[in-house]
């Protein structure tokens, strides 16, 4: 099952860093504003690009390469402040939706090369309820997890490397069920702990 979770083809990889800097938690949700500014355009953009794609799968079968890597760019943009407002990284986030191998967070949707099942974007949301589901779960235990990790932080510069690993395990799930809903991917997403 764990190999199925890694071959998957949404990816999130996320380095786990010590010693943490102890008074960075203090701010970081107030540094990240920018970043939430931009992706709440972003999002609302976002919203517009998956109509079109819909459309555009249905009539050609095909995921448009444009749209498709705006999405995976929105993704990896949200993955990158997410981690660094859940205390897991230290570095800023850039302001790119390009991968950048220096910084800590790597998302990847891989293209689908052999096209969407024209059917797909009739279905693939509602499909990927019972999934999100379970990922917003995973989520707010994640968000509990980050509220206790921050005084560990400020006393012991750690993440917990088991909350830490819960946590991962939460935006890992999210980032599949959001591919998976957007039919840019045409698998199901693992029901499993990876």
């Amino acid at each position: 099952m764990e190999a199925e979770a890694q071959s998957y083809p949404a990816r999130l990889e996320i380095e786990y860093q010590e010693p943490l800097n102890r008074f960075l938690p203090l701010v970081k949700w107030l540094l990240a504003v920018p970043h939430y500014i931009l992706l709440t355009i972003l999002y609302f953009a976002a919203w517009f690009v998956v109509i079109a794609a819909f459309f555009m799968v249905i009539v050609t079968g095909r995921y448009p390469p444009s749209l498709f890597h705006f999405l995976e760019g929105v993704m990896r943009w949200h993955a990158r402040v997410f981690a660094y407002v859940y205390l897991m990284v230290d570095p800023y986030p850039p302001f790119r939706f390009e991968p950048d191998p220096s910084y800590p967070v790597a998302l990847e949707v891989d293209f689908p090369e052999a096209g969407v099942e024209r059917w797909r974007p009739l279905v693939a949301w509602l499909l990927a309820i019972p999934y999100l589901f379970v990922a917003g779960i995973l989520n707010y235990i994640a968000e509990i997890l980050v509220f206790f990790s921050f005084f560990a932080i400020l006393f012991t510069r750690k993440f917990p490397r088991g909350m830490f690993d819960i946590v991962l395990v939460s935006q890992r799930w999210l980032t599949r069920g959001y591919a998976y809903a957007a039919f840019m991917t045409t698998r199901y997403p693992p029901f499993v702990w990876d």
